[in-house]
């Protein structure tokens, strides 16, 4: 094909006559390709890099401090139960009122921006009540004093410490197709992430995998009773889970009741497994569970339990029943309640705070150096055309 194409003929001056010229966006895109584009440098000497210290530190300070007051705000009571099933065991709830042993010192924490709030030790006693309901054979009678009056929103968290649930093959003991209600028969089940416990008694456990295994099962209850003659308060676990949590699952999963079976460690909860269709849990209104099924990255993470977000909780010294069913002691654990408040940075937490302080006292440091040392031997900046020249030269 080579043969017949047409030889083209030399440009000549005169064909340029009647072109356009480029436009501005032509010019533009052609600069952008050409990386022809203009900027600018900033080039740096001591005084502005000393002034822009001083103030990016003198800003810092008054952030940290804002925030440092705002966590101030915020009451925190945190109190240690793990030994309270260890305690000589009363056989009611009137006769451990009058055996209450003090909470050692070191297993409870009053955390508030009050420098004259007035705080007893905590106490507690063990109830052994074998004729209870299941789950309620075993319960701690807390005692402890509110300082003074604390505005809702007041919430209740657990709190367990030195246990990893940010462990990778935790993390991932679980399978979301069944939570959503879909089919997973064993065969589906064996080799997936709920491989470590899916079956038992050749039924398929549902929920199945480590997370819903080991969910949490101290039980609290939701009436704070008033020791010192004032009115009860009332908790509600309802409004405990992220919003939208429980899109996440099923009200009913597509199984029959022969089978499923629940995990072990709900034997508790469901002595006779599964007996019919109405003692299949609803994970999509259970929102203790859907709380627990959110993992914690560190090793002592607190989980909300119950709120209460329209009541004062006044002064005074309040009685809590805790059923006793999670073990911890074997591997190391401890189990602890915390009572606290919010404002509008959030829950109690200084540590942002006193980072931004940390901070602004780090860079003014760096700047007060700078500041002695362009003093002494000050230095010349580089912004004549001579040194731009000599630097340019230097650099080919």
């Amino acid at each position: 094909m080579g043969l017949f194409r047409r030889k083209q003929a030399a440009p000549s001056a005169s064909s340029d006559v009647g072109e356009k010229p480029p436009t501005r966006f032509q010019k533009d895109v052609a600069n952008l390709k050409q990386q022809r584009l203009k900027s600018k440098e900033l080039i740096l000497n001591p005084t502005t890099t000393i002034i822009t210290l001083f103030v990016i530190g003198l800003l810092f300070a008054p952030i940290g401090a804002v925030y440092v007051w705002g966590s101030g705000l915020v009451t925190e009571i945190t109190i240690d139960y793990t030994d309270c099933d260890q305690l000589s065991a009363a056989s009611d709830q009137t006769s451990a009122a009058s055996q209450l042993t003090t909470v050692p010192n070191y297993k409870y924490r009053l955390r508030t921006g009050s420098s004259s709030a007035s705080y007893s030790a905590p106490q507690y006693a063990l109830i052994n009540n074998p004729s209870g309901s299941v789950g309620q054979t075993s319960q701690c009678l807390l005692r402890f004093d509110i300082p003074y009056d604390l505005d809702a929103s007041v919430f209740l968290y657990y709190q367990i410490s030195n246990f990893l649930q940010n462990h990778r093959r935790y993390v991932q003991s679980r399978d979301n197709d069944q939570l959503l209600g879909k089919h997973r028969t064993r065969s589906n089940l064996d080799g997936s992430q709920c491989d470590a416990l899916y079956q038992a008694n050749n039924k398929v456990i549902y929920p199945c995998g480590l997370i819903a295994n080991s969910q949490f099962n101290d039980s609290y209850g939701l009436t704070l009773a008033s020791a010192s003659g004032g009115s009860a308060y009332t908790l509600t676990d309802k409004g405990i889970s992220w919003p939208k949590e429980s899109n996440k699952y099923v009200a009913q999963p597509n199984y029959n009741v022969d089978e499923i079976t629940p995990p072990p460690n709900w034997a508790l909860r469901y002595p006779n497994g599964y007996a019919n269709a109405s003692d299949i849990p609803n994970l999509a209104a259970d929102e203790h569970f859907q709380v627990w099924m959110r993992n914690s990255g560190t090793p002592t993470f607190s989980k909300l339990y119950a709120r209460n977000d329209d009541d004062t909780l006044r002064a005074g010294t309040y009685d809590l029943i805790i059923n006793l069913n999670y073990p911890v002691r074997e591997w190391s654990g401890k189990k602890s309640i915390v009572l606290t408040t919010v404002a509008w940075i959030g829950g109690k937490n200084a540590f942002l705070g006193w980072s931004y302080v940390a901070a602004s006292a780090f860079i003014v440091l760096l700047a007060c150096i700078a500041a002695i040392r362009n003093f002494i031997r000050p230095l010349r900046p580089m912004t004549s055309p001579r040194d731009i020249a000599m630097l340019e030269h230097h650099q080919m």
